[in-house]
């Protein structure tokens, strides 16, 4: 049985694990709260009390962390990855950092002997439960069909996208599109209810048509009904906006929508919604226009 030491265990990084014990391998899970490590071993896992314990004794690291800080630390940092894992450990990190940072950490972790990939997702909380999540993987293709096993019961889309660092461009790509999407569908609805027509049913024509996306067809109801439980908080969208800037000036192209984008999503944080799910960028929509709910109706 391989042995996977998973390590952060959130609201992306628990139910990937979870699905990961499902398929039958061994995960010993190491999380900075100790109540996330007690479900996992409640549901068959094993519990780790440090990332040493966790990946020592791995075939397979995976980290599911917030950013780049955190995944730098526990693989530089004393009884980390580098120091910890075995010549010949696949280590894959499922975070959203910067594409930078995953080049360092392949480029050490290759002097260690380890096999690094960088395999950042997409498809929120709901595609982590239900094993669909999109993975975008950079790094080595030998590498890349070694991971095919642990990848299958994480995702539905999974694509090897080029070298190390190569799965976090695209992932900045797709974060890009998902906070310009939001953006327009929040303006749409402040549009269509301002306008007095009804916005449930103006959307409905949105999904079906040319302008139809895989927002609309999910969130369009709860953001209609102001429904903002977080799936992915504008804090963590913030950070991944940071990433898409930062790459682009390292690539030396202009995103000036992107800029726009990154700007509204950082007003929604200043307004005190970071905690709210990112189609909370209506409330931003709104506010701009000085409308409410409905009000055009």
């Amino acid at each position: 049985m391989t042995t996977i030491g998973f390590i952060g265990l959130g609201i992306m990084g628990g139910p990937m694990a979870r699905n990961l014990l499902g398929a039958g391998f061994d995960v010993v899970g190491y999380n900075r709260s100790p109540a996330a490590v007690e479900r996992l071993a409640g549901e068959g896992g094993r519990a780790a009390k440090s990332v040493e314990d966790a990946v020592s004794g791995a075939d397979v690291v995976i980290t599911m962390l917030p950013d780049f800080p955190q995944v730098e630390e526990v693989v530089f940092g004393a009884g980390g990855v580098l120091e910890s894992a075995r010549p010949g450990t696949l280590y894959v990190d499922m975070s959203t950092i910067r594409p930078q940072t995953s080049r360092r950490i392949a480029e050490e972790g290759a002097e260690r002997g380890l096999r690094i990939l960088d395999a950042p997702v997409s498809g929120g909380e709901k595609g982590a439960i239900d094993g669909v999540l999109s993975i975008m993987v950079g790094g080595s293709a030998e590498d890349f069909a070694a991971a095919g096993p642990v990848f299958e019961p994480l995702g539905k889309t999974v694509v090897h996208v080029g070298p190390a660092g190569a799965g976090q461009t695209v992932k900045a790509a797709n974060q890009l599109v998902v906070g310009g999407t939001y953006a327009l569908v929040a303006e749409a609805i402040v549009l269509l209810e301002a306008s007095g027509v009804d916005a449930g049913l103006g959307l409905d024509v949105l999904a079906g048509g040319l302008a139809g996306s895989r927002i609309l067809e999910l969130k369009r109801k709860t953001m209609l009904a102001r429904e903002f439980a977080p799936g992915f908080r504008i804090d963590l969208h913030h950070k991944d906006m940071g990433i898409v800037l930062d790459a682009a000036r390292e690539a030396d192209v202009a995103l000036p929508v992107g800029g726009l984008v990154a700007q509204l999503i950082a007003a929604a944080r200043a307004q005190g919604y970071g905690s709210l799910d990112h189609s909370a960028l209506l409330k931003v929509a709104e506010g701009v226009s000085g409308t409410t709910a409905g009000e055009g109706e």
